[in-house]
């Protein structure tokens, strides 16, 4: 079998650029690869807000990147209504209702520290400087949630157009459409990439199978990090885990959230949500601790975390609900944490993964970006996307002294949040500073001067030799070609 094109990943990116693909020109042999288990996989797993605004910070405006992503999400946000009305019209005779909530409260606990209460009137900013209609909500009568004494929330918002979809639906969704528009879909994995004269000319399955294609799409989340370290050094930057973890939860005491309730996205993407999936079931998330090698599962304390906080900032009459599934998934991270979009370095290779926490929400404009490269054959004169390049050296938003800072933010946010107490007569200064030395020896085991965010620093503090190593190599290979 030969396909015009393979796209490698058949989770909720990958899908979505194989049917965008296909609306646009029927005629294309196109070929979805992945395992129908998709073990690790970030949509099986999310919970699936459709949170743009909400997901501001006071770092979304300061870097071009930043505000390209941003765009990135904002045209996701308009796009979905007429997708999935796309999609359920490609899937023919194959009803799949999308179950969706709409309207996402945004709350800042009392425990919060300074980076909570910056996203907060950050997110109050975007918002009027785009015509987002919001409502600020008084803390203190909020309804019939009850948070624990101490952890009430002291600031609200809500945002009526955001709010949630069901992702296993939609998976399922986009796989009726894809075999609607006639696209194969081959179950394995992808182990390498086959190339002739430094072209990419298929792809060699996990059962030893080779599938000629035209072209190549790399689509598969975390996954797609095995096959970037296939490439000649300082092609692509290397992929890490964002590990996440959430449980399904079914109300035994008190009422099921009504919307999205969540809190602002803090330094190091941290944040909790809660998301109803209907007759008081909810979904609670999510963790995001990123390594270069993801353990099995999901580590115990960060479970305890996440449920106690929980329990803590929303509503303690969580703590009677009864547990109905646990989701585990791993979000494809980048050094830089900007996605990797676009035409790679070589022919016939393009990206569409490394989007961190947005894959979800993203995938429709991201879909709509490679299509238009896949069946145009060349790229855009004006490239909304174009600083994310696959082929690009790593996007440094900030200085790597501002990066040991945030990187002290980022531990003290965790440790307030988590219980820590100090006699008045100490302060929070030098654990600061600890933790700033600890950043600062993270990019001294690089070896390269590099200022990476502070989820980074924390995988490369918990790196073996040889993954700090590989991902010094593949700096000082970007050095050298510079």
């Amino acid at each position: 079998m030969t396909a015009d094109m393979v796209i490698v990943g058949n989770g909720a990116l990958g899908l979505s650029v194989a049917v965008e693909t296909a609306l646009r020109d029927r005629s294309l042999r196109i070929v979805v690869v992945g395992p129908d288990a998709r073990p690790g996989s970030a949509s099986v797993a999310a919970g699936a807000m459709l949170n743009c605004y909400a997901e501001v910070t006071t770092r979304t405006g300061e870097h071009p990147a930043s505000r390209a992503k941003f765009a990135l999400a904002r045209e996701a946000a308009r796009l979905w209504p007429g997708w999935l009305e796309r999609l359920a019209e490609a899937a023919r005779d194959v009803a799949v209702p999308v179950g969706s909530s709409r309207g996402t409260l945004v709350v800042l606990g009392a425990r919060s520290t300074g980076d909570g209460l910056g996203s907060m009137r950050a997110i109050r900013a975007a918002a009027e400087e785009h015509g987002e209609p919001f409502q600020d909500v008084d803390p203190y009568d909020i309804g019939a949630w009850e948070a624990e004494a101490g952890d009430q929330p002291v600031d609200a918002l809500y945002l009526e157009n955001e709010g949630a979809i069901d992702a296993r639906r939609v998976l399922a969704s986009l796989e009726a459409a894809a075999s609607g528009l006639g696209v194969r879909h081959v179950t394995g994995e992808v182990t390498s990439l086959v190339t002739a004269k430094d072209a990419v000319t298929g792809v060699r399955l996990s059962s030893g199978a080779t599938l000629p294609a035209g072209a190549v799409v790399l689509a598969a989340g975390a996954a797609s990090g095995r096959l970037i370290e296939q490439l000649p050094r300082g092609t692509v930057q290397p992929m890490l885990n964002g590990t996440g973890v959430a449980l399904e939860t079914q109300r035994v005491r008190g009422e099921a959230v009504p919307y999205v309730v969540r809190t602002p996205t803090l330094v190091g993407g941290c944040g909790l949500h809660a998301v109803p999936l209907g007759d008081g079931v909810e979904y609670l998330g999510a963790t995001n601790h990123v390594y270069f090698d993801a353990p099995a599962g999901p580590r115990l304390g960060i479970v305890q975390a996440l449920l106690s906080g929980y329990i803590a900032q929303f509503d303690r009459n969580i703590a009677f609900s009864a547990v109905r599934r646990w989701h585990y998934g791993l979000r494809p991270v980048t050094l830089d944490t900007f996605p990797l979009l676009g035409r790679a370095p070589m022919p016939r290779l393009f990206f569409a993964t490394g989007t961190y926490r947005d894959g979800f929400h993203c995938a429709p404009a991201i879909a709509r970006h490679l299509a238009g490269l896949l069946t145009a054959g060349a790229a855009p004169e004006h490239d909304p996307y174009a600083v994310f390049a696959p082929g690009r050296k790593p996007i440094e938003t900030m200085t790597a002294d501002d990066a040991a800072e945030r990187f002290a933010q980022m531990a003290l946010l965790i440790a307030v949040e988590r219980g820590m107490r100090l006699p008045y007569i100490f302060g929070t200064e030098p654990i600061a500073a600890a933790c700033r030395q600890k950043a600062l020896e993270c990019v001294e085991r690089l070896g390269v001067p590099v200022a990476l965010a502070p989820e980074i620093l924390g995988a490369v503090s918990e790196a073996d030799t040889n993954r700090v190593q590989h991902v010094a190599d593949y700096l000082n290979a970007v050095a050298a070609r510079a």
